[in-house]
């Protein structure tokens, strides 16, 4: 699939970046980008990196990183892929629209990579998940109120019946024991934020057949769509959702329960890459 024309505008200083990153690493084509929410860590699951570009340094990316996101691009390399790790996602909370929040899926697009793997932090809807579960997202429910794609010129009547690839997660799954971690299936939905939801509004998402509830996600997976790129999706249960618990919701223990869970997030991170890595290595065969 081409890169459409409006994925920059020829002055974007996202571009310097893009050029910044071929030269430092004498790469032009990457083979995984990999978007860590709230609490997922840095890519030190891979071991070190080949090259880091902080996003402080770099004017194309918005100020002000949320608690939880360390605000760095990494070059990390793992079974000869060539991964871009983005520790620190943008959220519409901040003030962006979704196709700002979105800008990592068009580095990567730029950078001609064509898998993108998003994880997020999320409240637990459904009442089978509890905190420290993980789910794999089957699809999505885009309550935001707005789309990435919007406004944009060109074909943006984008299908996105097979946004994920539920091929992998039955490979995942069969390792789910070995990992000693509860892995899940289900529907993410995605609200604006920054508040978490009502109970009203909880019960509303459980009508609706919501899994877990996020405030991201949604508009990358919408864009990696749009931009041709294979998605799958890790969802980590860091709470119940807004009123489901005895105690009222802060960041703090959203962040303290995704760094309890810290190591299995990691395995289960590397694992899914590697599967991924494999299968594709053995359908090229």
């Amino acid at each position: 699939m081409s890169e459409p024309s409006w994925i920059f505008e020829p002055d974007d200083p996202a571009l310097q970046l893009v050029q910044a990153i071929q030269r430092e690493t004498e790469t032009e084509r990457f083979d995984l980008t990999l978007i860590l929410g709230s609490g997922w860590g840095d890519a030190a699951c891979f071991g070190p990196p080949v090259a880091v570009f902080p996003y402080g340094e770099w004017p194309c990316f918005a100020t002000g990183q949320v608690a939880g996101h360390a605000g760095r691009l990494s070059i990390v390399e793992f079974n000869s892929w060539r991964i871009l790790v983005f520790a620190g996602r943008f959220h519409c909370y901040q003030g962006l629209t979704p196709f700002q929040a979105a800008l990592p899926v068009r580095i990567a697009a730029a950078l001609a990579c064509s898998r993108l793997l998003l994880t997020c932090a999320t409240g637990g809807v459904n009442p089978d998940y509890r905190p420290g579960d993980f789910m794999l997202v089957d699809d999505h429910l885009n309550l935001m109120g707005d789309n990435p794609l919007r406004g944009l010129a060109g074909d943006v009547f984008i299908d996105l019946a097979k946004t994920y690839r539920h091929d992998l997660y039955e490979l995942l799954l069969h390792s789910a024991t070995a990992l000693d971690l509860t892995l899940h299936r289900g529907v993410l939905a995605a609200l604006s934020g920054p508040t978490y939801e009502t109970p009203a509004e909880v019960r509303m998402l459980a009508t609706l057949g919501a899994d877990v509830v996020s405030m991201s996600t949604v508009p990358e997976a919408i864009m990696g769509r749009a931009l041709g790129q294979s998605i799958a999706a890790i969802a980590f249960v860091a709470n119940l959702a807004g009123g489901s618990a005895s105690s009222l919701l802060t960041h703090a223990d959203v962040l303290d329960c995704s760094v309890r869970h810290s190591g299995a997030s990691a395995a289960l991170i590397k694992r899914l890459v590697t599967l991924w890595h494999d299968t594709e290595k053995n359908s090229s065969r």
